[in-house]
């Protein structure tokens, strides 16, 4: 069996479901909690939600508290993503990750030691920063199962947002300067911007130029208010810009969630739904998802990519995590192919060409449920309604932007 099929084989969906409730905050002195619990499927595993924001009309908000809850198995995108056998080829040792989201609180459990931040990126009062570097680069503490995709990188936390979580251009264009200067191999932008910003463009091309490969979530986080129905699809920022891979969030059978923001021109899908990690405060967990938590994984798997294959540039490296991906309207991410796989002339595994048309990687419930690994459901605490993920669609084929497959010359 090829080792395209046998990742599929693996693939485990169980019921697709992520459920994103946010809670109302009253001003002034009330603490925004991670967000209530919510059972794992039949086994009854609780896990509060990790909020990408906090509620940015009250008076006044308190940091996301503490988990008081263990997962108790491995998530299912750890399994879709193959972590274990990934990480005989490699753990992103010596690669540094710049994260842009809320901050990384330094001492976080299974990070301790590894992230460098400084001033207000040490203080994640959200936590949505420290829950997505776990993502990338944690340890697992105790539960080395629920590990990071690159558990030997080390984290540059910089903050893209205020103290509540809001993304900012000027923030994310300093933040991405600040990488730059450091010396970032890989950049991810986890927040997402509606609108182009011309300093913003700088910062990317020069971090491109420094010879960073940038990743940037394809959207924003599901909207606290309203549904998205009424949303035209457009493209956000800094996602769009050329060069860098705009990464959608997808569930276990391999579709985007319908409360996600509709855009275009995607250039991969990772798993963004039910996914565990840990929190700056405490050593529990809490349920996270959205375009930032695959963006996240996605930045993972490039860290690993480059220690692996330090010769590659930056361009080989995004070339390595497309081409080898599973195929579909978006590519599907596959971390272990991308660092295994022999690049051939065109780009694409040596010896196997890419589908000649998209094709969905088959849902396969029945072996989840065979194995007794539930889907876990996902839950978000923050500050507003009830947004039901449950995914019936595909974007549109990822475009080709700021890179050309071998063969074709460069830009």
């Amino acid at each position: 069996m090829s080792p395209r099929a046998l990742g599929a084989a693996r693939l485990l969906s169980g019921a697709g479901l992520a459920a994103a409730l946010l809670l109302p905050v009253a001003a002034p002195a009330l603490a925004v909690p991670a967000g209530p619990p919510v059972a794992d499927g039949k086994k009854g595993q609780e896990l509060p939600g990790m909020p990408s924001a906090l509620d940015p009309e009250a008076d006044q908000v308190a940091c996301t508290a503490a988990s008081r809850a263990q997962a108790q198995k491995q998530d299912w995108s750890r399994q879709r993503l193959d972590l274990d056998r990934l990480r005989g080829h490699g753990t992103g040792t010596g690669v540094t990750v710049a994260l842009i989201d809320t901050g990384v609180a330094p001492g976080a459990a299974g990070l301790d030691g590894r992230v460098t931040a400084e001033g207000e990126a040490a203080d994640d009062c959200v936590g949505h920063g420290t829950f997505l570097a776990g993502l990338i680069a944690g340890t697992g503490g105790d539960s080395p199962s629920l590990a990071g995709i690159a558990p030997g990188a080390k984290i540059l936390a910089l903050r893209g947002t205020d103290p509540r979580g809001r993304a900012d251009a000027d923030l994310v264009a300093d933040a991405l300067r600040a990488a730059t200067e450091a010396g970032a191999e890989v950049i991810a932008v986890t927040v997402a911007l509606p609108d182009r910003d011309a300093a913003l463009t700088d910062a990317v091309a020069q971090a491109r130029r420094a010879g960073a490969v940038v990743l940037a979530a394809a959207t924003p986080d599901p909207p606290s208010r309203g549904g998205t129905d009424e949303i035209p699809s457009r493209v956000y920022w800094p996602a769009g810009e050329p060069g860098v891979l705009s990464v959608a969030d997808m569930l276990p059978g391999g579709v985007r969630p319908d409360g996600a923001l509709p855009t275009t021109g995607v250039d991969l899908a990772a798993p963004g739904a039910g996914v565990v990690s840990g929190g700056p405060r405490g050593d529990g967990h809490y349920l996270g998802a959205g375009a930032s938590v695959a963006t996240a994984y996605a930045a993972g798997a490039a860290a690993v990519v480059r220690a692996a294959h330090p010769e590659d540039s930056p361009e080989t490296v995004a070339r390595r995590l497309t081409a080898t991906a599973y195929p579909a309207d978006i590519p599907q991410l596959d971390a272990y192919a991308a660092v295994t796989t022999v690049l051939g002339d065109a780009g694409g595994r040596a010896g196997a060409g890419r589908a000649a048309d998209p094709v969905a990687v088959r849902d396969t419930s029945g072996a989840d449920r065979a194995t007794g690994r539930a889907t876990l459901f996902v839950l978000l605490g923050s500050a507003a309604v009830l947004t039901v993920l449950w995914a019936a669609f595909t974007l549109p084929r990822a475009r080709s932007r700021g890179w050309r497959p071998a063969g074709a010359g460069e830009d």
